[in-house]
């Protein structure tokens, strides 16, 4: 049945990443001829891009589905679609648990989506698959993935570029977008399940990169964000860790590109050269999102990974040797099990020396499939939640000490919001850390940058004069 004239609309839920993939999904049903809108109202599907990483993530996620269910019987709205990671993650699952799903979709899915969604409409039924380990559809040697990948039919191997030609729609006008440079990931971490739903780690090829950050700076964005599962392993499938390095510098050549930031970067894999590589390139802002999930060296070893405070601490000294004014946030877990009081303290502690921009704090839960799920000696709920409350307090307080550091300096400020004079310096990410206000008697649009001095600080946030 024809495609043309038939309406969608895309929720999406979760992480930049997941952002990227209901881009892609806009830019195949596009392709066959369906409209997209923004209002699931007025969609004959709604298709809602799950998160599936916590907790709390796959609540909203089933509430956003519940709403979309809700407008079935307004006349328009005829199926309702759930896709992306705890689709993946639960398959057969979620779909005999949430019957108001008229479908649950894989990753496997997506090449075909428009067909899937064709069938759907119609009347038609598609099977939930049982969830698989997606570490097991590409080799275990990750020099072997390139030439293997073609053969894996799911959003990890399809390339999405044929020439020029991306397979990408924008769903909103942003300045900024982010942009996919991997997908998986081959780290164990005992408390993370994305490995098993989202599938080892592979790099896409520069030139894919670089075709879809020329694609993006022909639509009116500015800044890229380069997002996958773990940045700092870019390259170790193609067997040269330093692809990143000299990637950098040809996404900065790209007219219309003023701004290049990286993601979620590991801290036991920031080497020199990448350091050197991020303070050093025209275009790229020094900001270091990197992962460092707690600084006890017992509870870090728990968790599958490296480090502990100590040497956190000389790798931000580094940064910041290199550029004293670069932004750094992280996350860390309060109560995991087996966490002592001491464990904690040493979180504390590196969280009060380590002058950090931005931190997300986030109490342990158990998760399906995880190692951490067995382990012994889980901490209380409330003695979690007391943590939780306690280190969040400390980090609120740390936060406004390290934006008060900043009144006096120089910034260079994206306007995303025209109304508020809101927008972000380049120590600052999209989403997840704080803004700066512009306080001018003039109005700049969306998309302008302005070059201001900090004047005050509101919480988190800034306030910014124009030079």
């Amino acid at each position: 049945m024809s495609t043309q004239n038939r309406t969608v609309a895309l929720v999406t839920l979760g992480c930049a990443r997941n952002e990227v993939d209901s881009e892609e999904l806009a830019g195949r049903l596009a392709a066959d001829g369906w409209t997209l809108v923004d209002d699931p109202a007025l969609a004959e599907v709604a298709v809602i891009n799950t998160c599936g990483f916590i907790e709390s993530a796959k609540k909203d996620s089933v509430d956003a589905l519940l709403e979309a269910h809700s407008l079935k019987g307004n006349g328009i709205t005829q199926a309702v679609v759930a896709v992306g990671c705890m689709a993946e993650r639960y398959g057969k699952e979620l779909a005999d648990a949430l019957p108001e799903a008229d479908a649950i979709l894989g990753f496997d899915d997506y090449v075909d989506i428009s067909s899937r969604l064709n069938t759907i409409i119609s009347g038609g039924s598609i099977a939930a698959r049982a969830p698989q380990d997606r570490r097991v559809l590409l080799p275990i040697s990750p020099a072997e993935r390139q030439t293997a990948r073609a053969e894996v039919a799911a959003d990890v191997a399809q390339p999405l570029g044929q020439g020029v030609r991306i397979l990408r729609k924008r769903l909103e006008k942003s300045p900024v977008a982010p942009l996919k440079i991997a997908s998986g990931c081959d780290r164990r971490c005992s408390f993370c399940a994305i490995p098993m739903f989202r599938g080892s780690f592979i790099s896409r090829r520069p030139t894919e990169i670089i075709d879809e950050a020329k694609w993006l700076a022909d639509q009116g964005v500015s800044e890229i964000f380069l997002v996958s599962e773990n940045t700092t392993s870019y390259g170790k499938d193609f067997g040269d860790l330093k692809v990143l390095e000299r990637m950098l510098p040809d996404l900065a050549a790209i007219d219309g590109i003023e701004r290049i930031r990286l993601s979620y970067l590991q801290p036991a894999e920031v080497r020199p050269s990448l350091l050197q590589a991020m303070t050093s390139t025209e275009k790229v802002v020094p900001y270091f999102d990197l992962s460092f999930q707690h600084a006890s060296a017992t509870t870090l070893r728990r968790m599958r990974r490296f480090g502990d405070g100590e040497k956190f601490l000389h790798l931000i000294a580094q940064i910041r040797a290199l550029s004293p004014e670069a932004g750094i946030r992280s996350n860390v877990i309060v109560g995991f099990p087996g966490e002592t009081e001491e464990e904690f303290q040493e979180l504390v502690d590196f969280i009060s020396d380590a002058k950090l921009d931005a931190i997300g704090v986030f109490g342990y839960s158990d998760e399906d499939k995880t190692e951490a799920l067995t382990l012994e000696n889980k901490v209380d709920e409330d003695l979690i939640h007391a943590r939780v409350e306690s280190l969040s307090s400390l980090v609120d307080e740390l936060i406004f000490q390290r934006a008060e550091e900043r009144v006096g300096q120089k910034v260079r400020v994206l306007i995303e919001d025209e109304e508020l004079q809101e927008g972000r310096a380049e120590h600052q990410g999209p989403e997840v850390d704080g803004s700066t206000f512009i306080q001018s008697r003039s109005k700049y649009r969306v998309g302008e940058y302005v070059d201001a001095v900090v004047s005050d600080v509101a919480g988190a946030d800034l306030v910014a004069t124009p030079l």
